[in-house]
C-alpha cells in the first residue's frame, strides 16, 4: 500500500519541477511585452534656433533721498516761527522758519533813505557841472572850480552805486530771515524751537530729504563684471550705451513700481570688503510711493545676447546631478525617441507671448542649432529612450513645432 502513495508525491514532485521554469519565463517575458506594447507619449517641441535675446540683471538695492538738505539761516536773529509740521511735504521755495524780520526791514528802510540821498547828490552835482561849464566857456569862473564838480559829480555817482548795492544787501537779508526750502521734500523734525537765538549758518535748524526723484544704489560683482566685459569682446552681448541700463523695481510684496529710471553712475573702484563696485539709479518718484531706506530687488534691462539659444524653463529638468533635456531622436527603428540631453544654463530670459511675458533659460553648452527640444510631456516620458509621439500643444510657446 505505502508504493501507491509513493509513486503519487514523485509524480507531484517532477511536474513541479517541469512547469516552474515555464512559469518563471513568463513572468520575464511579461515586462518585456508590455514595454513593447507601450504607447508612444505625446509631447510638443521647439527647435532651437539661434536669435537675439534680452539680458537682465536683477539684484537687491537699496533706496535713498536723491537730495539730503541740512537747512540752516543765513542771518542771525531771534527765531520766531517754525512755518512747517514735521514729515509734511513741501515744495520748493516754501518758507519753513521766520527770523525777526522787524531789525532787518529797518535795514531796508535805512537803505533806501541812503539811496534817495545818493540820488539826490547826484542830481546836484549835475547841475553844479552844467552851470559851471557854461561859466568856464565865459571865463568866469577857474578851471579847478569847474574840475571840482566835476569830481563832485563822479563821487555823487559812485556814491549812488554803493548805495543800491547796500539796499540789495538789506533787502537779501530781510529776505534770508524768511528761511525756505531750498529744494521739494519731506521735512525731518526741527532741532530748534521758537525764541531761539540763531547765531546763524553754524547752527542747523532741522534736515529735509528729497523724494523726487530718488536714488537706487547697489552693487555689481567683479566677477559678474568680468564675465559680461568676455562676453562683449566675443560678440555674444552687447551693453546699453555708455552703461545706461533702463532700471524697475520690484518692492517687496513682488509688485513692479510703475515707473522707470535708468543707471546715470558706476564707480570704477571694487570695494575690497563686497567684492563690487556701487552703481547708481535715479528713479522718478512723484506721489512719494518710495521712501529712503527701503529694500527693493531692480530689474536692469537694455543689454543683449546675439544668437542665444533659449528653451522655456519649464522643459529644464534637474536629476540631482545636473541639468538636462529630452531631445527628440530617431532609433534603430526609425522611430521618435526622447533623450535626454545634459545642458549648461544662463541667466533667466523673458520673452513676450500672446500679450504675456514667459521664462525661458539660456543655454551656455550641451543644445545646438536644429536640436528638437520637448517642452511639454515630459513627465509621460518614464525612461531615456521611450517612444515619442510629436505634436502640437496649446500650451506650447509660438515656436513649438
Amino acid at each position: 500500500m505505502r508504493l501507491p502513495f509513493a509513486s503519487a508525491k514523485l509524480s507531484l514532485s517532477a511536474l513541479f519541477f517541469v512547469t516552474a521554469p515555464l512559469l518563471l519565463q513568463g513572468c520575464s517575458e511579461a515586462p518585456q511585452q508590455q514595454q513593447g506594447q507601450m504607447h508612444p507619449a505625446a509631447v510638443a517641441t521647439m527647435t532651437m534656433t539661434p536669435q537675439d535675446a534680452p539680458f537682465t540683471i536683477e539684484l537687491p538695492a537699496t533706496l535713498s533721498g536723491s537730495k539730503e538738505v541740512e537747512v540752516r539761516a543765513r542771518v542771525a536773529g531771534i527765531l520766531e516761527s517754525r512755518n512747517f509740521e514735521e514729515g509734511q511735504r513741501v515744495e520748493q521755495g516754501h518758507s519753513l522758519f521766520t527770523i525777526d524780520l522787524e531789525p532787518y526791514q529797518l535795514a531796508v528802510d535805512r537803505a533806501q533813505a541812503a539811496l534817495d540821498g545818493a540820488n539826490a547828490a547826484l542830481v546836484q552835482a549835475n547841475r553844479d557841472v552844467k552851470r559851471l561849464a557854461k561859466l568856464r566857456a565865459e571865463k568866469s569862473v577857474s578851471q579847478r572850480d569847474y574840475d571840482n564838480a566835476s569830481s563832485a559829480y563822479d563821487i555823487a555817482k559812485t556814491d549812488l552805486e554803493a548805495a543800491k548795492v547796500a539796499l540789495k544787501q538789506a533787502q537779501l537779508n530781510l529776505e534770508y530771515a524768511q528761511v525756505k526750502a531750498p529744494v521739494a521734500g519731506v521735512m525731518g523734525r526741527e532741532f530748534v524751537s521758537e525764541g531761539t537765538f540763531v547765531s546763524g549758518p553754524d547752527l542747523l535748524l532741522t534736515q529735509m530729504t528729497q523724494f523726487d526723484p530718488i536714488r537706487i544704489r547697489f552693487g555689481l560683482s567683479e566677477r559678474e563684471q568680468l564675465q559680461m566685459r568676455q562676453d562683449v569682446q566675443n560678440g555674444s552681448l552687447t551693453l546699453p550705451e555708455q552703461g545706461h541700463w533702463q532700471t524697475k523695481i520690484k518692492l517687496q510684496d513682488g509688485s513692479v513700481y510703475g515707473k522707470t529710471g535708468e543707471v546715470n553712475f558706476s564707480d570704477v573702484r571694487i570695494n575690497p570688503n563686497t567684492g563690487t563696485s556701487e552703481f547708481q539709479a535715479i528713479i522718478p518718484n512723484p506721489d512719494f510711493q518710495l521712501r529712503p531706506g527701503q529694500f527693493v530687488r531692480i530689474e536692469l534691462n537694455g543689454a543683449v545676447r546675439k544668437n542665444a539659444i533659449i528653451v522655456p524653463q519649464r522643459a529644464v529638468l534637474d536629476n540631482g546631478t545636473g541639468k538636462f533635456v529630452y531631445v527628440v531622436s530617431k532609433n534603430e527603428q526609425g522611430m521618435d525617441v526622447a533623450l535626454p540631453a545634459p545642458v549648461t544654463v544662463g541667466e533667466w530670459v523673458k520673452q513676450p507671448n500672446n500679450e504675456q511675458y514667459q521664462n525661458f533659460w539660456l543655454i551656455k553648452s550641451g543644445l545646438k542649432e536644429g536640436d528638437n527640444v520637448i517642452v511639454d510631456g515630459m513627465a509621460r516620458i518614464f525612461f531615456p529612450g521611450m517612444p515619442v509621439n510629436v505634436g502640437q500643444s496649446a500650451a506650447n510657446s509660438n515656436h513649438a513645432e
